[in-house]
């Protein structure tokens, strides 16, 4: 879908989840991020339609991630409705609303197996 202009005159970019979580894939590829993985959880769910998952070596890379996600998005026109666990850094989760993602350090990732959680969740390849 393409830019609209809302009221106050603001061009606002209609992006279908789909289209934002492949946004979403490329930018933390940017960053190096590791074992990107993509579950749709439309049809098992009414949390989200989509859960980005993602590592980062360290802390740093973690943040630097989030940060670069957050920066790509607002650009788009998109903020993200909350942002938990910046401070320390092992697992942060932004909510987009219809795409949630989650940016792990290594460590932390291998212990939660957030992606067991959600065995049925088909994963898409982006």
């Amino acid at each position: 879908m393409g830019p609209s202009e809302s009221p106050g005159g603001k061009v606002v970019i209609d992006l279908d989840s789909l289209e934002k979580v492949r946004i979403i894939a490329s930018t933390v590829r940017d960053k190096k991020a590791k074992d990107v993985t993509v579950l749709e959880l439309k049809e098992i769910s009414i949390i989200t339609d989509y859960f980005v998952v993602c590592s980062g070596e360290s802390t740093t890379q973690v943040r630097a991630i989030v940060d670069h996600i957050e920066e790509r998005l607002r650009s788009q026109g998109f903020r993200p409705e909350g942002v938990e666990g910046y401070k320390n850094s092992q697992w942060i989760l932004m909510d987009f609303g219809d795409v949630i993602v989650h940016v792990f350090e290594d460590e932390t990732r291998k212990f939660y197996t957030i992606e067991k959680l959600w065995l049925d969740a088909p994963r898409i390849e982006i």
